[in-house]
């Protein structure tokens, strides 16, 4: 088990090819544990594991989990045609301070400026224990995905800041999207109505649509 920060790009790759391959259940017993028999309730259960094994530093702060290298891990659950299955989580939105923030110093942008993919097995015919993970990959958006993830980000930012929540669905957005992130109904946080007055409103999180994460698959 890998505990330290890794101090390289090479040394974090070589760190995600050795557990590529391995079964959650053998991920799991690296640290003394066992992959549960339904992820339901542990939806970030793997995701945890991953970072221990890989030395990633973050934790819960604002930052690319790989603080000294500026790399963002991220786990790509796909299906048995090898297909993302569903979007992916890039961080929660500030919506009080929306207003103050450009593109370039963006948390969205500093996540997803290096990104370490790492794609898992989600196939429900094969159980929790016996599923795998696959082969990492170190990803930086090209140009032009940067100017169309900039686009989405400005025009969703725009409609947060003018108060403008309710109008803003998942079909908005070409790669980027905006959905609530709550555990329930009465998970609140503070926001902006269009008359410029706070109100307590479903928290949201900017998402990468499954298709985008497609083309980093195939790259």
């Amino acid at each position: 088990m890998f505990t330290k920060p890794p101090t390289s790009e090479i040394e974090l790759l070589t760190r995600a090819k050795a557990i590529a391959g391995m079964t959650f259940q053998q991920l799991a017993h690296a640290v003394g544990e066992n992959a549960p028999i339904n992820l339901l309730r542990e939806k970030g259960w793997l995701g945890q594991l991953i970072e221990i094994h890989l030395g990633a530093s973050a934790g819960s702060k604002p930052e690319p989990d790989f603080q000294s290298l500026g790399i963002e891990l991220k786990t790509l659950p796909v299906n048995q045609n090898g297909l993302p299955k569903e979007s992916t989580f890039v961080c929660s939105v500030s919506l009080l301070t929306l207003s103050e923030t450009i593109w370039e110093t963006s948390l969205v942008r500093r996540k997803l400026s290096r990104v370490l993919w790492i794609p898992i097995e989600a196939d429900p015919n094969i159980p929790i224990p016996e599923r795998r993970i696959g082969s990492a990959i170190l990803w930086s958006p090209s140009l032009e995905q940067e100017l169309i993830l900039k686009e989405d980000w400005q025009e969703l930012t725009d409609m947060m800041s003018l108060g403008q929540l309710e109008k803003i669905t998942a079909r908005l957005g070409t790669y980027l999207q905006i959905r609530p992130k709550a555990a329930h109904g009465k998970s609140l946080s503070w926001g902006i109505d269009e008359q410029g007055e706070k109100i307590l409103t479903l928290p949201r999180g900017f998402y990468l649509r499954a298709s985008f994460t497609r083309q980093v698959l195939s790259a």
